[in-house]
């Protein structure tokens, strides 16, 4: 049952997110009748450097600017150099301004501890019989949101378009899926028995990652990937020793929060592109007289539109879910949109000829 279909509107919702959350928070501060409007124009000032300081060095590398060795490395750090920056602006301000200037951090422990205090090892034994027997529902829709998660997040990076050969038969992207799942699954129980938070592969992140380490073109189209474990074992070894040591985790407390906003909103846009469901709801509104041809030009554009009109629909089906208060049905909605889509070629809605260009891997 796994579909581009699910897939494209997965990470469509995940970008949604992190756009929608970083715009809120920042929207937040000019409602807040504890900022000022001064901290809510630098909030908004400080989030929009960041976003467009890693936006526009993203984009040097397709520039004729700068030999291509500066191009490629500036382009492959633009996230932290837009971080760099706009956590040095907001010092900067902090300290001709003083405390009028000054805004909000990361709020982390000084202690590597449990946050209750609570002991490391969850008293299972102390929850009551019928909580262990009331626990199976909720614990059944984690199950799903956890697999689905991890598995759409998978296949997206896996995608052919990227062009990884290890690991994996040639024209094979689900070869190692299962070994994935097997150490998430293993990972998820030993995390539950000490309450710490589950772990699965973050879909924008990821996304960010597998195009960072991509190998392009003249024309900007991709040739490869680099493939290694290098930058996977180093981003994670970072984040662990922020964690357990003092000097890391004082750091991170040191970058404002409109400077994440800002590049929350970075990852979320930056995730886009490439995923057909948000090209072609683009071409939407483009003159298709002079526009370039997609893959699914041959197919009628009523059909397309329909097609796409239907992914939007689940978009928002899934937003309003997920805010709403029966939000613990997240997972199913996700889970349905395989059946949705074998229910739009069995019906006729969409035509078998079409449906295999427009969800075609």
């Amino acid at each position: 049952l796994r579909h581009r279909f699910t897939d494209e509107i997965f990470s469509v919702l995940i970008s949604t997110i992190f756009v929608v959350e970083a715009i809120s928070d920042i929207g937040g501060t000019f409602s807040s009748p504890e900022a000022t409007l001064t901290k809510a124009l630098m909030t908004l000032s400080i989030a929009s450097i960041t976003f467009g300081t890693a936006t526009v060095l993203k984009g040097l590398r397709n520039t004729v600017y700068f030999p291509k060795s500066i191009r490629n490395n500036i382009s492959n750090f633009a996230p932290t150099i837009g971080v760099v920056l706009g956590s040095l602006l907001a010092r900067w301000a902090r300290l001709v301004h003083g405390a009028e200037a000054l805004l909000p951090s990361l709020s982390i422990p000084a202690k590597f501890q449990t946050t209750s205090g609570r002991p490391w090892l969850v008293p299972l034994g102390d929850l009551p019989v019928w909580a262990r027997f009331a626990s199976f529902l909720p614990a059944l829709m984690a199950t799903v949101l956890l697999f689905l998660d991890q598995d759409i997040t998978v296949r997206v990076v896996n995608n052919p378009r990227y062009k990884m050969e290890k690991g994996r038969r040639k024209g094979n992207v689900l070869d190692g899926m299962h070994a994935d799942m097997l150490v998430v699954s293993i990972l998820t129980a030993l995390t539950s028995i000490i309450g710490f938070p589950w772990l699965v592969a973050a879909t924008v992140r990821s996304i960010s990652h597998v195009r960072a380490l991509s190998k392009f073109d003249k024309d900007g189209e991709i040739t490869g990937t680099v493939e290694q474990r290098v930058t996977g074992m180093s981003i994670h070894a970072l984040i662990g020793s922020c964690v357990i040591f003092a000097k890391p985790r004082y750091l991170l407390t040191q970058v404002p929060s409109p400077v994440l906003m800002g590049l929350f909103m970075y990852l979320g846009i930056s995730a886009l592109p490439g995923n057909e469901m948000f090209e072609r709801i683009k071409g939407l509104f483009k003159d298709s007289s002079v526009a370039k041809k997609e893959k699914w030009s041959a197919v009628p554009n009523k059909v397309t539109t329909l097609f796409t009109a239907i992914q939007v629909a689940c978009l928002g089906a899934m937003l309003w879910v997920k805010s709403s208060p029966i939000g613990v049905l997240f997972p199913v909605v996700i889970a349905m949109l395989a059946p949705l889509r074998f229910g739009l070629e069995k019906t006729g809605i969409v035509k078998k000829e079409y449906m295999d260009i427009l969800d075609d891997e």
